[in-house]
C-alpha cells in the first residue's frame, strides 16, 4: 500500500516558555526558557481531490496553539517534587514548590500540565494531544492514518508524539 506524508512546521510555529526538568533524585535543572519548535505531520493513505487536507487551516491552527502556550512558565502537575501551595484571594499570584525551592509568579503566566516532568517528550504529547482534538474536524478517518507532532527545543533535538486514528486522545 503506497502512502504519503505531508508536514507543517514553520519559523512562526514556536512558543517561547520557561521550564525546569527534575530528575529522579529530586534535583532539577534551573529555570531557563527554550524557543521550542513545532511541526504536525500527516500519514495519508490516500491523495485524491476528495481527501485534500486544507495548508491554510492547518497553519492557522498550530498557530493559534503555539499562542496559547507562548511566554509561559511550564510546569508538571503530576511531578513528586511538585507541590501546589496556594493562589491568591485575586486569582493572579501562583505559589509553589519545586524540589524544596518556592516560587511565586503571575497565575496567567504558568501553565499546568497534567505530566509528571517538562522534557520534551511530554510536551510534544501534551501539545500534540490539544492540537489533534483541534485539527479532527479538519480530518477524515480514511483519509489520515496518523498525525505526528514533533517539537524542538533546539536544533537537532527534541521528540515526537505519534497517534493513529484509531488511538482515543486520553490526557
Amino acid at each position: 500500500m503506497n502512502t504519503h506524508r505531508i508536514f507543517v512546521g514553520k519559523d512562526t510555529h514556536k512558543f517561547s516558555s520557561a521550564h525546569m526538568t527534575v530528575f529522579p533524585d529530586g534535583s532539577k535543572e534551573r529555570l531557563h526558557g527554550h524557543n521550542f519548535q513545532v511541526s504536525v505531520a500527516f500519514h495519508l493513505r490516500r491523495v485524491d481531490f476528495n481527501s485534500l487536507l486544507d495548508f491554510g487551516k492547518i497553519k492557522d491552527i498550530l498557530v493559534a496553539q503555539c499562542l496559547d502556550w507562548d511566554q509561559r512558565l511550564i510546569l508538571a502537575r503530576r511531578n513528586p517534587h511538585f507541590e501546589i501551595l496556594s493562589s491568591d484571594a485575586q486569582g493572579t499570584e501562583f505559589e509553589f514548590r519545586l524540589c524544596g525551592l518556592r516560587y511565586v509568579v503571575p497565575l496567567n503566566e504558568v501553565l499546568l500540565l497534567e505530566v509528571d516532568n517538562i522534557i520534551v517528550e511530554t510536551l510534544s504529547t501534551s501539545f500534540g494531544k490539544i492540537l489533534i482534538r483541534r485539527l479532527k474536524p479538519l480530518m477524515k478517518a480514511d483519509v489520515v492514518a496518523g498525525v505526528e507532532v514533533t517539537v524542538t527545543e533546539s536544533a537537532g533535538q527534541g521528540a515526537s508524539f505519534y497517534w493513529q486514528w484509531a488511538d482515543p486522545l486520553e490526557d
